[in-house]
């Protein structure tokens, strides 16, 4: 298979984040995902979130998301 196929198949699609909630690290404020933004270079993609603790909105890369642990 082709691997820049299979690197496909892996990434959520980004729409499908909205709503969902992630934590800055293992021990950073918890934000919720808002909105899909626009497609970078390279394949990654902004991402609007929302901060819990202060209410701020920022824009956050997809791949730096995918690495922040899913809050439940």
């Amino acid at each position: 298979m082709d691997q820049a196929y299979s690197d496909a198949l892996q990434m959520p699609v980004p729409a499908n984040l909205v709503g969902t909630w992630r934590r800055f690290g293992s021990v950073g404020p918890v934000y919720e995902i808002i909105g899909a933004g626009v497609e970078l270079t390279g394949g990654d993609r902004l991402m609007r979130i929302r901060v819990v603790e202060t209410g701020e909105e920022i824009d956050y890369r997809l791949t730096e998301i995918l690495d922040d642990p899913r809050e439940r």
